[in-house]
């Protein structure tokens, strides 16, 4: 059967990596992909080149009702801290009022399928973090749009599937890094070689002694990929998906300055509520997709990342954010189209 697929979100990092997926599979005929640009790349929907892709420019709250879709792939969410702390309101709406808008626009019958987070454990007291782990958020601090707008969107779609019987599928990815990154992304690994690369100290926020479970994205997509629409499985989630290895973001940090000769470190004030650790307990992950794993490790995942990023980005020419502690300086909306000609 030809099916008809939205992404929202999909011109972001993410997004467009699960875009390239399911442009591989012969019974998709249209991908709607919606984007405001937020944090989104044009380019990274047209390097795909492909007829089935239309594009639609505007918040996923505002997508006309005039089509229905067979799958819906929610993405639609800043990621990184400084811009989510940015702009709290568009961050929570982009999450819970966008899931609402697009559970409208799906079929009868049809599959919702919500990339939430592993921000909603928080800044966690049990490591391995577990799916039935409920987290320690708070729901009045500065991360708070994002954790608790993952948390609420989650709520209201296992609501959904328990009153009306939503064919769902909810995966909660760790610290996802890799090519195709923006080099103002914000977030650890793209920041630190962004940095490096244009000759600017790398800098660590608090100690660095806070660990994180590093995903390469290729490895995060395979799960995605069968999970979402491979596997045959009916389980609806939520379900962790990430490298249970963990590493200091002061290790990663001094390895991506032992591959760019002359950069180097500096410290700054610590994020406010910065969780102390990430790493996901992967035993449903490997239970309901006992083919994949998370094989690629850091050391060479921030090799591939920092390849792509010396042949795409050309440093000199993009406009970067100094992001200060906290997320109290806003991105420029100018910024999400920096890089497109």
């Amino acid at each position: 059967m030809s099916k008809s697929i939205c992404v929202a979100g999909g011109a972001g990092f993410l997004g467009s990596h699960l875009v390239g997926r399911l442009l591989n599979r012969p019974d998709v005929s249209k991908i709607v992909v919606v984007d405001n640009l937020w944090t989104g790349l044009v380019d990274n929907i047209t390097q795909y080149n492909d007829p089935r892709i239309v594009f639609e420019h505007r918040d996923i709250e505002t997508l006309p009702g005039a089509a229905m879709f067979d799958e819906v792939y929610h993405l639609a969410s800043p990621a990184s801290p400084p811009w989510y702390m940015a702009d709290p309101a568009r961050t929570i709406s982009a999450n819970v009022a966008g899931a609402l808008r697009l559970l409208d626009l799906l079929k009868q019958g049809g599959r919702f399928c919500y990339t939430s987070s592993s921000e909603v454990y928080g800044d966690p007291k049990v490591t391995p973090q577990p799916e039935s782990y409920l987290g320690s958020v708070d729901c009045t601090g500065p991360r708070a749009a994002y954790d608790e707008g993952k948390r609420c969107t989650e709520a209201l779609l296992f609501n959904m599937k328990r009153t009306s019987g939503l064919d769902l599928r909810v995966v909660r990815p760790f610290n996802v890094y890799g090519p195709g990154t923006r080099p103002d992304d914000g977030r650890a690994v793209s920041n630190f070689i962004s940095r490096a690369l244009s000759c600017r100290p790398m800098t660590i926020h608090g100690s660095g002694l806070q660990t994180r479970s590093w995903g390469y994205v290729d490895d995060i997509l395979d799960a995605f990929e069968q999970y979402f629409w491979l596997a045959g499985t009916d389980h609806p989630g939520p379900i962790n998906i990430g490298n249970d290895e963990e590493i200091s973001v002061l290790e990663v940090a001094r390895y991506v300055s032992s591959l760019v000769p002359g950069s180097n470190l500096e410290f700054g004030d610590p994020v406010p509520q910065d969780p102390s650790n990430r790493r996901p307990d992967l035993s449903l992950a490997r239970s309901i997709l006992p083919n994949w794993k998370c094989g690629t490790n850091y050391l060479t995942g921030i090799v591939k990342t920092l390849d792509w990023f010396r042949l795409n980005t050309q440093t000199a020419n993009v406009a970067f954010v100094d992001f200060q502690a906290g997320g109290r300086r806003a991105p420029s909306p100018q910024l999400a189209i920096a890089t497109v000609p």
